[in-house]
């Protein structure tokens, strides 16, 4: 009961503050403004090209669903990464900059519970950000698109070419965002570590931002190209493989594997830092 009572605390703490909003208000108006492209602009041709000379029909697979799955990547490379860095980094950093993380510290509760429940609050932020993304994709692109089959077209590195039914493909844009949810709590929990030093939550923010395009950058130096799998966003891209024919478990497996095991590894890390610094003197 204490330890529910404290989560509900620090998510009515987390969702009061004004930033944690900045993200859905951005995904709504990149969304629109992505569906005004897709509506008034002639990329519908290169996807005609690329079906009919596949053999398919290509007003079965033009859908609410192949647009809304489109609409998420530049929103999850760009987009989703910073605001899960926002709110993680401003979790521990922000508190002790503006002098309550003493005030916390004074009552009966050991520093690691009072950063897993914390860092509980930013699981269930992570996980609410990618369904308000997903979620919010699909229903303006129904408002736009009709309700048919579904198109998934997804180049270098990880080629991925599909089609499928309108009820398979709910299904699997479903299971998808169960992943990208993992993905987006560990980009919060990355920060989160940050945040735990002593320094400022813009710092803590701005470096696990840079930590995620770091391993962009990386991945894409071509003499690297044999180092893939130790990168973040090697793993990150398990979401994306859902799509395949037939799905590779094995692959998703060893990802998700990877990624708790870096979620743990952060946590304990900022853990330790925040054991040692002397907040309340």
């Amino acid at each position: 009961m204490m330890f529910y009572l404290q989560l509900r605390n620090e998510l009515l703490k987390l969702f009061g503050k004004k930033r944690t909003y900045i993200g859905f208000g951005t995904f709504l108006i990149a969304q629109n403004a992505m569906l005004l492209a897709f509506h008034f602009s002639n990329w519908e041709r290169g996807v005609s090209r690329l079906l009919e000379g596949n053999g398919y029909l290509t007003a079965n697979y033009i859908s609410a669903l192949s647009v809304a799955l489109i609409m998420l990547f530049p929103q999850i490379l760009f987009l989703m990464p910073l605001y899960a860095c926002l709110v993680g980094g401003d979790m521990v950093a922000k508190e002790a900059e503006d002098g309550t993380l003493r005030m916390i510290l004074s009552r009966p509760i050991s520093r690691v519970r009072l950063l897993f429940i914390k860092w509980c609050a930013g699981i269930i932020f992570s996980i609410l950000l990618v369904v308000v993304l997903g979620g919010m994709a699909l229903l303006f692109a129904r408002m736009w698109f009709p309700w048919k089959g579904m198109f998934v077209f997804i180049p270098e590195p990880e080629r991925v070419f599909n089609v499928m039914s309108a009820a398979q493909g709910l299904k699997i844009y479903s299971l998808s965002h169960l992943f990208l949810g993992i993905n987006a709590a560990t980009m919060t929990t990355l920060a989160f570590m940050f945040s735990c030093f002593n320094m400022k939550p813009a710092a803590a923010t701005v470096l696990g931002f840079s930590v995620l395009l770091l391993n962009l950058v990386m991945e894409n130096i071509p003499f690297l190209q044999d180092y893939r799998e130790y990168m973040l966003l090697y793993h990150f891209r398990a979401w994306v493989t859902v799509y395949g024919q037939p799905i590779p478990w094995s692959r998703i497996l060893e990802s998700l594997s990877i990624l708790g095991a870096v979620n743990v590894t952060f946590f304990i890390i900022g853990c330790t830092v925040f054991q040692l610094r002397d907040i309340k003197s």
